[in-house]
């Protein structure tokens, strides 16, 4: 994951800190020295680095700070602080004209990701409750059209294209089909090259001045450091860039990009790609990700992934069935591939304070174990999926043959089953003992003053009902 190095040596340089019950002018000084370090070895802007570094020493060394009783702490907080400065305070949105439709152009260079980002930006806003529609105008790159017209089947989304012809004409022609088939949003898919040209920015200034679009979003790749950084001000300065998506952040990019571009350029990043997914895209929130950096994780966004992956009302049904004691092998692969939905353990780790995200990267189940487990109780009968207990030796031999895998996977897919099932069962008992042994304390103190006896209800939701 980006930041990933970062968060490792800011961590460090903060550890030093925060062991100390006060702290001297020297003390603050020497860990800004590793932190101006972690955020070179990230490829962030040197200039931009050391703007950094002194706002937060001049802020640290205050008495204040150097008083406080816990000083490591209120380091760390101003640190936080900058970094969400840097970063942007806010969560600009999408701009979106009066008129409809509103038009987003696409830049950025070959190679960064801007189709196929540009699709998921539609995608995002298709889930937001807009009528997208996707116009290619990148007549250059072989296959570009393709491409589109690939990536917007898979999202359900309209793709116009003319082929081989002029940008600005494709520009203008889309936009009237999306008026006359009632899309509500554009997104002009333009051409990019493998470096900056006058040719390019030309064509792009005559497409800008002809449709007039709400939003110019630049695409940039975060693994290209300081590139992604010249990048985005020579589109600024040519076409007067709105904002900016950052792909690939998912990756093992050192990140520089995201605290340089907003600082360099006064641009704000509003989008992140987080993974090769076409629903793998989010906002760019700075707090959040100035959590994530510090390592103190990013709970709103796993909360966000859940309520994506999971629908409320199967939720409710699963309560049920887990309170009666009725989770069957179909709720189990359910339960798998909403968790996969939310992505890997990893990732979700990274969002948690206090765990690990490296120590969980080699138990993050991939599609082929997915693959296997579905396969196998698929291969089951709806009368064994309901009641495991009956697979006898002869039966799993044909589930086995039937989902081309040995027993011995068989017997895994059954065993990880019923662990999750007896720890389903232990959070049940939890649940009761917990409430019964409130009721009995509170009805002692109600006996204790002769008051009106009133029972604990459990809470409701998806784990409430596993307590009554």
């Amino acid at each position: 994951m980006a930041f990933e190095s970062l968060s490792e040596k800011l961590s460090s340089a903060f550890k030093k800190l925060t062991g100390k019950g006060r702290l001297k002018e020297a003390d603050v000084k020497e860990a800004m020295r590793e932190v101006k370090l972690a955020l070179l070895e990230a490829d962030v802007n040197f200039k931009v680095v050391k703007d950094f570094v002194k706002r937060v020493t001049e802020r640290a060394v205050g008495t204040d700070i150097l008083e406080s009783l816990n000083p490591g702490q209120m380091v760390i907080k101003i640190v936080n602080e900058e970094l969400v400065a840097l970063m942007g305070s806010e969560t600009p949105k999408l701009n979106i004209s009066s008129k409809s439709p509103s038009v987003v152009m696409l830049v950025g260079l070959q190679g960064a990701g801007k189709t196929t980002n540009g699709a998921k930006l539609a995608g995002y806003m298709k889930r937001q409750g807009k009528n997208p529609l996707l116009v290619a105008c990148d007549v250059y790159r072989p296959a570009a059209i393709k491409q589109l017209e690939t990536v917007g089947k898979q999202l359900n989304i309209p793709v116009f294209q003319e082929g081989q012809g002029n940008p600005v004409e494709i520009a203008k022609h889309g936009i009237e089909y999306a008026k006359r088939h009632g899309q509500d949003l554009v997104f002009l898919d333009t051409a990019g090259r493998l470096h900056i040209d006058q040719t390019l920015m030309d064509e792009l200034v005559a497409i800008r001045d002809t449709v007039q679009p709400a939003e110019i979003m630049l695409v940039v790749d975060a693994m290209t450091g300081q590139d992604a950084v010249n990048a985005a001000s020579a589109f600024d300065e040519a076409l007067g860039v709105t904002g900016v998506l950052l792909s690939k952040l998912d990756g093992d990019a050192r990140g520089g990009a995201a605290l340089s571009i907003r600082a360099v350029t006064g641009k704000p990043i509003k989008f992140a790609g987080v993974g090769e997914k076409l629903d793998q895209i989010e906002p760019f929130y700075p707090e959040r990700m100035a959590s994530r950096i510090l390592g103190m994780g990013d709970v709103l966004s796993l909360i966000e992934k859940a309520e994506q992956a999971i629908d409320q009302r199967k939720a409710e049904e699963l309560a049920q069935r887990m309170m009666e004691n009725k989770f069957t092998l179909n709720d189990y692969l359910d339960q798998l591939e909403a968790v996969q939905g939310m992505g890997s353990l990893s990732e979700i780790a990274s969002m948690m304070p206090g765990i690990d995200a490296k120590a969980l990267e080699d138990a993050d189940p991939n599609d082929t174990v997915m693959r296997r487990t579905k396969a196998i109780i698929q291969s089951m009968t709806m009368k064994e999926r309901e009641n495991p207990n009956i697979l006898n030796a002869s039966r799993k031999r044909r589930i086995a043959k039937g989902a081309g895998v040995s027993v011995v996977d068989v017997n895994r897919v059954l065993k990880q089953y019923d662990m999750m099932l007896q720890m389903m069962k232990q959070m049940n008992g939890a649940g009761k003992r917990q409430m019964k042994k409130m009721n009995k304390q509170m009805k002692k103190n109600k006996n204790k003053k002769g008051g009106k006896q009133q029972t604990m209800q459990a809470p409701k939701g998806l784990f409430g009902g596993l307590f009554k």
